[in-house]
């Protein structure tokens, strides 16, 4: 008896999952085989993240990511996804104009097979998110922390703890959904705030140290598997006590589904 194949996540999927309340499960992944096993542990969505350059290249921040080793990183991760939504992140400084955007993300989506893009940063970045969606682009959003400003904030710190802050980020998320976001990562965000954000919106959000109260969680694969160098408070190692790789990535697909993950310690408030 043949199985019948799961059906492609898409970006109306993504909408439905955030009415319906059931949570969306997201990692990384920068090659075939560990995207082959995500897509077929059941992850919703699979980012080739600018994240590369610190968890396989080695550099100290995202900074040093180029387009081409992007457009190279998704290429190899959307020929292994059979069912979920492959996003491509742009890096620094590739998306400084909505010409160079445009040009940008047309490679990752062509060249690299990405579904969507993903850009860092909120009001500056309203028109050229217009511009691509305009242009048949689905986005994704990155409000909080944002690694490729990292020296710009000082380094890596949570993001909207004082009134003014918050009240920005709030405004600039429902300015990106305006515009014609698809979905929202928010990084590095106080709990209450991220919960005030996703109630606020009808795209989905995706925390990354933002509490359970987001529609969907994303980690870097590394951090989870407990193979990074330094991983942040906000993750969580899901390989302990001898699972192999595919366990622990079920394991942190059923935590996200169920809402055990994330726990308070691995929150900020």
């Amino acid at each position: 008896m043949t199985t019948k194949p799961k059906p492609r996540v898409t970006v109306t999927t993504l909408r439905k999952m955030k009415r319906e309340g059931e949570k969306i499960a997201m990692l990384t992944a920068y090659d075939a085989s560990f995207a082959r096993v995500l897509d077929n542990q059941g992850v919703d969505v699979v980012l080739v993240g600018d994240s590369l350059g610190m968890v396989v290249q080695g550099h100290e921040t995202t900074v040093p990511v180029t387009i081409e080793e992007m457009v190279y990183h998704t290429r190899i991760v959307a020929k292994a996804c059979q069912h979920a939504l492959v996003i491509g992140d742009l890096p620094f400084m590739s998306y400084t104009s909505t010409d160079m955007a445009l040009r940008n993300s047309a490679r990752l989506m062509q060249e690299g097979g990405a579904h969507m893009v993903k850009l860092e940063g909120g009001a500056p970045q309203v028109a050229t998110v217009a511009q691509l969606v305009h242009h048949g682009v689905p986005v994704c959003a990155h409000l909080g922390l944002q690694p490729q400003s990292v020296h710009k904030l000082g380094g890596y710190r949570v993001q909207g703890r004082d009134e003014a802050a918050a009240r920005q980020m709030l405004d600039d998320a429902k300015a990106l959904q305006d515009a014609g976001t698809d979905l929202l990562v928010l990084e590095c965000v106080p709990v209450a705030l991220a919960e005030q954000i996703t109630q606020a919106l009808e795209i989905p959000t995706i925390g990354i140290g933002a509490g359970r109260g987001c529609d969907g969680q994303v980690l870097v694969l590394h951090d989870m598997l407990g193979i990074s160098a330094h991983a942040p408070k906000f993750s969580r190692d899901f390989i302990g006590f001898g699972a192999t790789i595919p366990q622990a990535v079920a394991s942190y697909v059923g935590a996200v589904k169920t809402g055990e993950f994330p726990a308070d310690q691995h929150c900020f408030f």
